[in-house]
């Protein structure tokens, strides 16, 4: 699962990879200078690293993921509801739901989550 942990900066590179894959080299150091404020070298150094870690692939100087945003996205829940809720889904929900307010709509589709997932 250790594949799947992204730095923040990394998982904004990757998204910009994920919203334009395949997208040629260039383009993504054009990408990243526009959203990211990287320069070209940075952008070289971050793909380099995320390839040799498996995350992206570079070839031909075409640029797609390895890996899907779902399983980086589940990933990273799971670390945070881990880390600072003990595993607890119920402590997450009361935490995140405490100083906002639910439309009848994002009820009713937390509804069918739930019911989907108690099957």
């Amino acid at each position: 699962m250790e594949r799947f942990k992204l730095f923040d900066a990394e998982y904004k590179f990757v998204s910009i990879v994920w919203d334009n894959e395949p997208v040629k080299s260039t383009e993504l150091v054009r990408l990243c200078s526009e959203k990211l404020g990287w320069k070209k070298s940075t952008t070289y150094t971050v793909l380099k690293k995320l390839c040799q870690r498996g995350i992206l692939q570079n070839k031909d100087a075409t640029v797609t993921a390895l890996i899907r945003r779902e399983d980086v996205q589940r990933y990273e829940s799971k670390a945070v509801l881990d880390r600072a809720f003990d595993g607890s889904l119920p402590k997450f929900l009361t935490a995140f739901l405490s100083e906002r307010k639910l439309s009848e709509q994002e009820a009713e589709e937390l509804r069918r989550i739930i019911e989907e997932a108690a099957k």
